[in-house]
């Protein structure tokens, strides 16, 4: 893997969509600016999922905010900062929408068809960084902080694993002591996925602060950041 050289990255940025014009605003998040460079965007493709979609709306807030809308709102942010620094990037969806084949019927067959797809996609290049954003949930509220999932399919997975957990420390949650975690076949496409891949489940929505913060959309923002620094520190590595 070609190393890349970059600088302390301390900067966090927010950025938003206004008739179809992406502003970023750098955020200071240290004593020291940062730089990003020699960064060979050709070399890499990455691939974005958005947990969840249409009918399968996964966990849910207290209020009853579901978590496919803030797994979208986030992979929305992460796809506008990736192609603003020039990756080539790929979804598995864009909408409200699962992405199961035409003429399937039934919503277990719709999700197996859908979770073949969006397999499908993760295997398609033999360059790609795979992330699968969702959110937790747990019958106690006291849980909270983001966990890392990866597989044993790809021997770079755990390192990915490692170094985005790193950055949710760093950048979002000083206090989270959460260990990476290696993954079963019950998560389907980050344990079959033959790339480096890893399932971020960013905070739990049964938990109030986590929701709060998880359902604000500079948080959201946030966290698309600083997933995405997780995957640059990858590369670099």
């Amino acid at each position: 893997m070609r190393k890349i050289k970059w600088n302390i990255v301390v900067i966090m940025f927010t950025f938003s969509i206004c008739m179809g014009v992406i502003g970023y605003t750098a955020i200071r998040m240290s004593d020291n600016a940062a730089v990003m460079s020699n960064i060979y965007t050709d070399d890499f493709v990455l691939i974005f999922d958005a947990g969840h979609g249409g009918i399968d709306g996964g966990c849910s807030t207290s209020e009853g905010e579901v978590e496919k809308n803030i797994n979208l709102n986030i992979v929305l942010s992460l796809n506008d900062l990736s192609k603003f620094f020039g990756y080539n990037v790929e979804m598995t969806r864009k909408t409200d929408k699962s992405i199961h084949d035409k003429g399937i019927t039934g919503i277990r067959n719709q999700k197996i068809s859908d979770m073949k797809n969006r397999l499908e996609l993760f295997n398609k290049y033999s360059n790609a960084i795979c992330i699968s954003i969702h959110q937790n949930t747990f019958s106690d509220s006291q849980f909270n902080g983001a966990q890392m999932f990866y597989s044993d399919k790809n021997t770079e997975s755990e390192r990915l694993a490692s170094l985005m957990q790193e950055q949710f420390v760093n950048n979002l949650q000083p206090n989270n002591q959460r260990e990476i975690k290696l993954c079963g076949e019950e998560l389907y496409l980050c344990y079959f996925c033959t790339n480096p891949t890893v399932m971020v489940e960013c905070g739990f929505l049964s938990n109030p602060t986590d929701a709060d913060n998880l359902t604000d959309a500079n948080y959201q923002k946030k966290v698309a950041f600083t997933v995405f620094s997780g995957i640059n520190k990858f590369i670099n590595v």
